[in-house]
C-alpha cells in the first residue's frame, strides 16, 4: 500500500497511460480523482477501481484550461481537504507535416494542451500542495521530450518545455517537500499510437532495442514509482520508460 491515505489528480485519467497509472495507484491504496473530456472513459475507469476495492471521482474538465485547471484543483480541496499527488497526463498531436504546412490551429491546439495545461496544472497543484505541506508530480513529457522529430516540430517543442518546466519547478519547491519528475514514455499501446500508426503494433519494433512497443501498465507502474515515498529522494529528473528507444 504505497500510496494509503494519498489524494490525488490524474489528466486525461479515461484511457491509456493515465487509466494504467490511475489503476495502480489506486490498488496501492490512493484515492484518484479522474479528470477528462469525457464522461463515460472516466466513469469506466472509475467502475473498475471501485470494483477492486479503490476509490475514485471523477471530474469532467479540458486540461488546456487556464480556469479548468484551477477548478480541478479546487474540487479536490473541496472535496477531500487537500491534495497529496498529480499526474499532469492529457496530451495529444495531430497528423505529420513540415511546420511549414502545419495548421495554425492544430499547432495552437497541441501547444496550448501539452504545456500550457501542465504548466497551469503546475501552478496551481503546486498551492494546494504548499497549504498541505507537500506533494509530488509528474508530468507526462514523452520520449519526443529528448530528440528531435521532423513532421511534428509543434508537439516536440512543447514536450520540449514540458521537461524544462519540471526541472525549473522542481528546483523551486525542492525544500518545500514538493517533487517534480516527468516521465518520457516511448512507443506505447495507448488510443492515440493505435490511430497515429493504423493500429500496427509492430511498425516501430526496428527501432526499439527491445523490439516492442511498450504497455500503457509498465508506464502507470513507473508514475507510481515517481508519486510514491519510494522516490522521495527523486525530484527534477525525467524517466525514460521507452524500451532503450532513447538511447
Amino acid at each position: 500500500m504505497l500510496m494509503k491515505g494519498k489524494v490525488g489528480l490524474i489528466t486525461g485519467g479515461g484511457s491509456g497511460m493515465g487509466m494504467a497509472a490511475a489503476l495502480a495507484l489506486a490498488q496501492e491504496g490512493a484515492t484518484v480523482v479522474l479528470a477528462g473530456r469525457t464522461k463515460d472513459k472516466l466513469l469506466s475507469v472509475r467502475e473498475r477501481i471501485v470494483s477492486q476495492g479503490g476509490n475514485a471521482e471523477i471530474h469532467l474538465t479540458d486540461a488546456a484550461s487556464r480556469d479548468a485547471n484551477e477548478a480541478l484543483v479546487a474540487f479536490v480541496e473541496s472535496r477531500f481537504g487537500r491534495l497529496d499527488f498529480a499526474f499532469n497526463n492529457a496530451g495529444g498531436h495531430g497528423e505529420f507535416h513540415p511546420i511549414h504546412e502545419t495548421p495554425v490551429e492544430e499547432a495552437e491546439w497541441v501547444i496550448d494542451l501539452n504545456f500550457k495545461g501542465v504548466y497551469y496544472g503546475m501552478k496551481y497543484q503546486v498551492e494546494a500542495m504548499l497549504r498541505s505541506g507537500g506533494g509530488a508530480i509528474v508530468n507526462n513529457a514523452s520520449i519526443f521530450g529528448l530528440r528531435g522529430v521532423a513532421g511534428i516540430a509543434h508537439y516536440v517543442a512543447s514536450k520540449h518545455a514540458v521537461v524544462g518546466l519540471t526541472k525549473a519547478v522542481a528546483k523551486e519547491y525542492a525544500e518545500f517537500n514538493i517533487r517534480v519528475n516527468a516521465i518520457c514514455p516511448g512507443a506505447t499501446e495507448t488510443p492515440n499510437y493505435m490511430r497515429s500508426t493504423g493500429g500496427d503494433l509492430h511498425l516501430l519494433d526496428d527501432m526499439i532495442p527491445m523490439r516492442r512497443i511498450g504497455q500503457p501498465d509498465e508506464v502507470g507502474n513507473a508514475v507510481l514509482w515517481l508519486l510514491s515515498e519510494q522516490a522521495k529522494y527523486v525530484t527534477g529528473s525525467t524517466l525514460s520508460v521507452d524500451g532503450g528507444m532513447s538511447i
